[in-house]
Protein backbone atom coordinates (compact mmCIF):
# COMPACT_ATOMS: atom_id res chain seq x y z
CA UNK A 1 0.00 0.00 0.00
CA UNK A 2 1.51 3.35 -1.06
CA UNK A 3 1.89 6.00 1.59
CA UNK A 4 0.69 9.49 0.69
CA UNK A 5 1.68 11.37 3.85
CA UNK A 6 4.77 10.67 5.94
CA UNK A 7 5.00 12.42 9.30
CA UNK A 8 8.21 12.32 11.35
CA UNK A 9 8.31 13.93 14.80
CA UNK A 10 5.59 16.46 13.97
CA UNK A 11 4.84 19.02 16.67
CA UNK A 12 2.86 22.25 16.81
CA UNK A 13 3.31 24.90 19.52
CA UNK A 14 1.28 28.05 20.10
CA UNK A 15 2.98 30.93 21.88
CA UNK A 16 0.94 33.15 24.19
CA UNK A 17 2.06 36.08 26.37
CA UNK A 18 1.87 33.79 29.40
CA UNK A 19 3.14 30.47 28.12
CA UNK A 20 3.78 28.09 25.23
CA UNK A 21 1.02 25.59 24.53
CA UNK A 22 1.84 22.36 22.72
CA UNK A 23 -1.10 21.24 20.57
CA UNK A 24 0.55 18.12 19.10
CA UNK A 25 3.88 16.56 19.95
CA UNK A 26 6.15 14.00 18.31
CA UNK A 27 3.64 12.47 15.91
CA UNK A 28 5.29 9.94 13.63
CA UNK A 29 3.14 7.93 11.23
CA UNK A 30 2.14 7.44 7.62
CA UNK A 31 -1.22 7.91 5.89
CA UNK A 32 -1.99 5.57 2.97
CA UNK A 33 -3.33 6.90 -0.31
CA UNK A 34 -6.29 4.52 -0.23
CA UNK A 35 -9.22 4.03 2.12
CA UNK A 36 -10.54 6.20 4.94
CA UNK A 37 -8.11 7.31 7.65
CA UNK A 38 -9.80 8.61 10.80
CA UNK A 39 -8.12 10.58 13.58
CA UNK A 40 -10.16 9.91 16.71
CA UNK A 41 -9.97 11.38 20.17
CA UNK A 42 -11.66 13.71 22.64
CA UNK A 43 -11.85 17.48 22.21
CA UNK A 44 -8.44 19.02 22.77
CA UNK A 45 -6.55 15.90 21.75
CA UNK A 46 -4.90 17.68 18.81
CA UNK A 47 -6.67 15.88 15.99
CA UNK A 48 -8.01 19.03 14.29
CA UNK A 49 -4.60 20.68 14.52
CA UNK A 50 -3.07 17.64 12.86
CA UNK A 51 -5.67 17.82 10.09
CA UNK A 52 -4.68 21.45 9.43
CA UNK A 53 -1.05 20.34 9.20
CA UNK A 54 -1.97 17.64 6.69
CA UNK A 55 -4.07 20.15 4.76
CA UNK A 56 -1.02 22.47 4.54
CA UNK A 57 -2.96 25.19 6.30
CA UNK A 58 -0.56 25.24 9.23
CA UNK A 59 3.17 24.47 9.11
CA UNK A 60 4.48 22.32 11.94
CA UNK A 61 6.73 23.90 14.54
CA UNK A 62 9.06 20.92 14.29
CA UNK A 63 9.35 17.65 12.44
CA UNK A 64 9.03 16.73 8.77
CA UNK A 65 5.89 16.31 6.68
CA UNK A 66 6.20 14.66 3.28
CA UNK A 67 3.31 14.66 0.83
CA UNK A 68 3.61 12.24 -2.08
CA UNK A 69 7.37 12.12 -1.46
CA UNK A 70 7.82 15.90 -1.31
CA UNK A 71 9.15 17.59 1.84
CA UNK A 72 6.48 20.27 2.29
CA UNK A 73 8.67 22.25 4.69
CA UNK A 74 11.16 22.84 1.87
CA UNK A 75 8.52 24.30 -0.44
CA UNK A 76 8.05 28.05 -0.86
CA UNK A 77 4.70 29.51 0.14
CA UNK A 78 3.57 29.46 -3.50
CA UNK A 79 4.36 25.75 -3.75
CA UNK A 80 2.35 24.89 -0.66
CA UNK A 81 -0.53 27.01 -1.92
CA UNK A 82 -0.46 25.23 -5.29
CA UNK A 83 -0.63 21.82 -3.58
CA UNK A 84 -3.60 22.97 -1.48
CA UNK A 85 -5.39 24.29 -4.53
CA UNK A 86 -4.74 21.37 -6.84
CA UNK A 87 -4.63 18.29 -4.61
CA UNK A 88 -6.25 18.93 -1.21
CA UNK A 89 -9.94 19.53 -0.51
CA UNK A 90 -11.05 20.51 3.01
CA UNK A 91 -14.56 20.07 4.37
CA UNK A 92 -15.32 21.89 7.62
CA UNK A 93 -17.78 20.77 10.29
CA UNK A 94 -20.38 23.52 9.77
CA UNK A 95 -21.95 22.89 6.34
CA UNK A 96 -22.44 26.55 5.43
CA UNK A 97 -18.73 27.30 6.07
CA UNK A 98 -17.94 25.23 2.99
CA UNK A 99 -20.30 26.95 0.55
CA UNK A 100 -21.28 30.34 -0.88
CA UNK A 101 -24.91 30.84 0.11
CA UNK A 102 -25.59 33.54 -2.48
CA UNK A 103 -24.82 31.10 -5.32
CA UNK A 104 -26.88 28.16 -6.53
CA UNK A 105 -25.74 24.59 -6.05
CA UNK A 106 -24.31 24.39 -9.59
CA UNK A 107 -22.71 27.83 -9.31
CA UNK A 108 -20.86 26.70 -6.16
CA UNK A 109 -19.32 23.85 -8.15
CA UNK A 110 -18.35 26.14 -11.02
CA UNK A 111 -16.81 28.67 -8.62
CA UNK A 112 -14.81 25.91 -6.91
CA UNK A 113 -13.48 24.71 -10.26
CA UNK A 114 -12.52 28.24 -11.28
CA UNK A 115 -10.44 28.65 -8.09
CA UNK A 116 -8.31 25.78 -9.35
CA UNK A 117 -8.29 27.16 -12.91
CA UNK A 118 -10.42 24.26 -14.07
CA UNK A 119 -13.83 23.68 -15.61
CA UNK A 120 -16.38 21.14 -14.43
CA UNK A 121 -19.70 19.58 -15.38
CA UNK A 122 -21.93 20.32 -12.37
CA UNK A 123 -24.67 17.86 -13.34
CA UNK A 124 -22.20 14.98 -13.56
CA UNK A 125 -20.79 15.72 -10.09
CA UNK A 126 -24.26 16.12 -8.59
CA UNK A 127 -25.39 12.82 -10.06
CA UNK A 128 -22.34 11.06 -8.62
CA UNK A 129 -23.16 12.35 -5.14
CA UNK A 130 -26.89 11.66 -5.20
CA UNK A 131 -27.78 15.33 -5.68
CA UNK A 132 -29.11 15.14 -9.22
CA UNK A 133 -31.71 17.78 -10.07
CA UNK A 134 -30.56 20.27 -7.41
CA UNK A 135 -28.28 22.39 -9.63
CA UNK A 136 -30.62 25.38 -9.66
CA UNK A 137 -31.40 25.24 -5.93
CA UNK A 138 -30.20 27.74 -3.37
CA UNK A 139 -27.95 26.36 -0.64
CA UNK A 140 -30.65 27.03 1.97
CA UNK A 141 -32.92 24.55 0.19
CA UNK A 142 -30.52 21.68 0.91
CA UNK A 143 -30.50 19.68 4.12
CA UNK A 144 -27.35 19.74 6.24
CA UNK A 145 -26.33 16.35 4.89
CA UNK A 146 -26.88 17.50 1.32
CA UNK A 147 -24.80 20.61 1.98
CA UNK A 148 -21.93 18.48 3.24
CA UNK A 149 -22.24 16.26 0.17
CA UNK A 150 -22.02 19.38 -1.97
CA UNK A 151 -18.90 20.46 -0.05
CA UNK A 152 -17.25 17.19 -1.08
CA UNK A 153 -18.51 17.89 -4.60
CA UNK A 154 -16.73 21.26 -4.62
CA UNK A 155 -13.49 19.45 -3.82
CA UNK A 156 -14.15 17.13 -6.77
CA UNK A 157 -14.84 20.15 -9.00
CA UNK A 158 -11.39 21.48 -8.10
CA UNK A 159 -9.84 18.17 -9.14
CA UNK A 160 -8.68 17.30 -5.62
CA UNK A 161 -7.55 13.73 -5.03
CA UNK A 162 -7.29 14.07 -1.23
CA UNK A 163 -10.36 14.94 0.86
CA UNK A 164 -9.87 16.09 4.45
CA UNK A 165 -12.93 16.48 6.67
CA UNK A 166 -13.03 18.09 10.12
CA UNK A 167 -15.87 16.56 12.19
CA UNK A 168 -18.10 16.40 9.07
CA UNK A 169 -21.07 14.82 10.91
CA UNK A 170 -20.95 16.73 14.21
CA UNK A 171 -23.53 19.37 13.24
CA UNK A 172 -25.96 16.92 11.59
CA UNK A 173 -28.92 14.82 12.64
CA UNK A 174 -28.67 11.06 12.21
CA UNK A 175 -30.29 10.91 8.77
CA UNK A 176 -28.13 13.73 7.41
CA UNK A 177 -25.01 12.17 8.92
CA UNK A 178 -25.84 8.92 7.14
CA UNK A 179 -25.73 10.78 3.81
CA UNK A 180 -22.25 12.07 4.59
CA UNK A 181 -20.97 8.64 5.68
CA UNK A 182 -22.33 7.12 2.47
CA UNK A 183 -20.52 9.82 0.47
CA UNK A 184 -17.22 9.20 2.24
CA UNK A 185 -17.45 5.46 1.59
CA UNK A 186 -18.33 6.09 -2.04
CA UNK A 187 -15.39 8.45 -2.57
CA UNK A 188 -12.96 6.01 -0.94
CA UNK A 189 -14.28 3.24 -3.19
CA UNK A 190 -13.71 5.53 -6.17
CA UNK A 191 -10.03 5.83 -5.29
CA UNK A 192 -9.93 9.15 -3.44
CA UNK A 193 -7.87 9.53 -0.28
CA UNK A 194 -10.31 10.34 2.53
CA UNK A 195 -9.02 11.65 5.88
CA UNK A 196 -11.32 12.73 8.71
CA UNK A 197 -11.14 13.75 12.34
CA UNK A 198 -14.07 12.78 14.50
CA UNK A 199 -15.39 11.51 17.80
CA UNK A 200 -18.50 10.12 16.04
CA UNK A 201 -18.45 6.36 16.62
CA UNK A 202 -20.23 5.68 13.32
CA UNK A 203 -17.61 7.57 11.33
CA UNK A 204 -14.82 5.86 13.26
CA UNK A 205 -16.37 2.48 12.43
CA UNK A 206 -16.08 3.07 8.67
CA UNK A 207 -12.41 3.98 8.95
CA UNK A 208 -10.07 1.55 7.25
CA UNK A 209 -7.36 2.98 9.50
CA UNK A 210 -7.99 4.69 12.85
CA UNK A 211 -5.32 6.77 14.60
CA UNK A 212 -6.26 7.56 18.20
CA UNK A 213 -4.93 10.72 19.81
CA UNK A 214 -4.73 11.89 23.40
CA UNK A 215 -3.18 15.06 24.82
CA UNK A 216 -1.54 15.90 21.51
CA UNK A 217 0.14 12.54 21.09
CA UNK A 218 -0.55 9.53 18.94
CA UNK A 219 -2.02 6.84 21.19
CA UNK A 220 -2.09 3.97 18.69
CA UNK A 221 -3.19 2.98 15.19
CA UNK A 222 -5.58 0.17 14.28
Amino acid sequence: MAELFELAGIGVDYHTPADTVTAINDVTMTVPETGITVFAGPSGSGKSTLLRVLGLLEPPTRGTLRFDGVDTGALPHSGRRALRRERLGLVFQTPTENLLEYLTVAENLVAAAQLARRTCRPDEILDRLGLGGTGGWRISALSGGQQQRLAFGCALARGCSVLLADEPTSQLDEASADLVLDTMRYLADEGFTVIAVSHDDRLIEIGTRVARMHDGRLDGIT
